[in-house]
């Protein structure tokens, strides 16, 4: 028997030899990632609606979206938990959907190198839309990750690079499925999930063969054509992809729900960090350390300026202390996933102070600037309905205590389902109107 030819380039289809890969394979995992990425992409729109970038420049970080603001509408305060069920839900979708995103670039990889690079124009947008998709996702799920766990590492550029990155990535994704989506229906329909799943073997030799009959093997998934000898199952493979979502799962969930998960949360907010205990020992996110804000801000010297049509109102705190005081249970919920249980907040009601600037009914908007020196949403915007809304505080303490430095001492806003950079910390000035 002559010796097999030697394969020495990726472009040739002897290079790739698992016999895991083939059309079964490929579409089981494509359509675990059309339903996730589907509710990636849903959550990740909600997020910046969130934001209110139609509301003020200040809280618009993708400049220019024309005819891509379609979807933005204003925010509601209702539910209270609103903001942090989309963006857990967001995050830990997309962290745990990692493992299928890898395995499902691994068993189309030989595609890439498929030469010649375009047969038909058909073939040759399959192919455009293939490296769109894969350089898309990449780039999404390894900017997405970097953001959780490294906050400075996109100073005021996450944003804009992470939603125009999606527009592209979903563009490719929504050609590829219109593309192959009645394909691998169709061969799921007729292959079956069950009987193929309990088949203990690998995929066979002869699937190259099926393949070439039924004109999947450059549609669906590449077949080896020279098979090496099976190292793990069908069963297997998708075992391990599954074992790998799970214990990203266990490990990202907790940073949004309450309980015993919430230790299990080794891929939590920055590597996590224990926030200390007592009233003030939950999550923080920016220190009054790293935006620049230092005691002698915070002393006996700081004044609240209100402004509105009655001119600039300053109050010191002991001032604010003297108002009617209200209190409200939220969380704080932020865009890297990661969010507080309802804390106890009390202070003034933002629509009580708006009435102290001249807005006795109907308030208006607001504009919050903070004495941080830098960091982004050193200023922000509420809408007429976050600040009209009772439980919309500017709170002076949290959980029965005075706010604590790192907490945004001596005044921080609260309101309910906001982003938590739009609950200003060591807030300096508010302006009621037009924003």
């Amino acid at each position: 028997m002559p010796p097999a030819p030697r394969v020495t380039s990726p472009v040739d289809p002897g290079f790739w030899r698992s016999p895991l890969r083939g059309p079964w394979l490929t579409s089981v995992l494509g359509v675990v990632l059309l339903a996730g990425v589907t509710v990636l992409f849903v959550t990740g729109l909600l997020s910046y609606a969130a934001y209110n970038p139609n509301l003020s420049p200040v809280n618009d970080k993708t400049p220019d979206k024309g005819l891509l603001g379609f979807y933005l509408f204003d925010w509601p305060t209702d539910p209270h938990w609103l903001y942090r069920l989309n963006q857990g839900l967001h995050v830990t979708v997309g962290i745990t959907l990692i493992p299928v995103l890898l395995a499902k670039l691994w068993s189309v990889i030989p595609k890439l190198f498929t030469l010649p690079p375009a047969r038909s124009p058909g073939h040759a947008l399959e192919r455009v839309s293939l490296l769109l998709l894969v350089g898309g996702a990449l780039f999404e799920f390894v900017t997405g990750v970097l953001n959780v766990q490294l906050e400075y590492l996109f100073p005021g550029s996450f944003y804009p690079l992470h939603f125009y990155g999606a527009w592209v990535f979903f563009g490719a994704f929504v050609t590829h499925v219109v593309l192959r989506l009645p394909q691998v229906v169709r061969l799921l329909r007729e292959r079956g999930w069950r009987q193929r799943l309990r088949d203990p073997r690998p995929e066979p030799a002869d699937e190259a063969d099926e393949a070439d009959e039924a004109g999947e093997a450059d549609e669906a998934g590449p077949v080896a054509r020279r098979p090496a000898e099976p190292t793990v199952s069908r069963r297997g493979a998708l075992g391990m992809v599954g074992a790998g979502s799970a214990l990203l799962f266990v490990t990202t969930a907790g940073q949004t729900v309450d309980g015993p998960l919430r230790r299990t949360a080794l891929f939590a907010p920055h590597g996590g960090g224990d926030p200390g205990s007592g009233p003030n020992g939950f999550q923080i996110n920016k220190t009054a350390g790293k935006v620049g804000v230092e005691p002698r801000d915070t002393g006996e010297a700081w004044r609240l300026v209100i402004s509105g049509p009655r001119g600039d109102v300053r109050l010191s705190r002991g001032e604010l202390l003297q108002l009617p005081s209200h209190s409200a249970a939220l969380p704080i919920a932020c865009v890297e996933g990661w969010s507080t249980s309802d804390q106890w907040w009390r202070g003034v009601r933002l629509r009580d102070l708006a009435a102290l600037a001249g807005f006795d009914a109907d308030p208006p908007g607001v504009l919050v600037e903070s004495l941080q020196r830098h960091g982004a949403f050193r200023r922000a915007a509420l809408r007429d309905n976050q600040v009209r809304d009772p439980r919309s505080l500017l709170a002076l303490h949290v959980n029965g205590e005075d706010l604590s430095p790192d907490h945004g001492y001596p005044a921080r806003i609260i309101v309910p389902a906001a982003p938590g950079v739009l609950n200003t910390k060591w807030v300096s000035r508010l302006t009621f109107g037009e924003l």
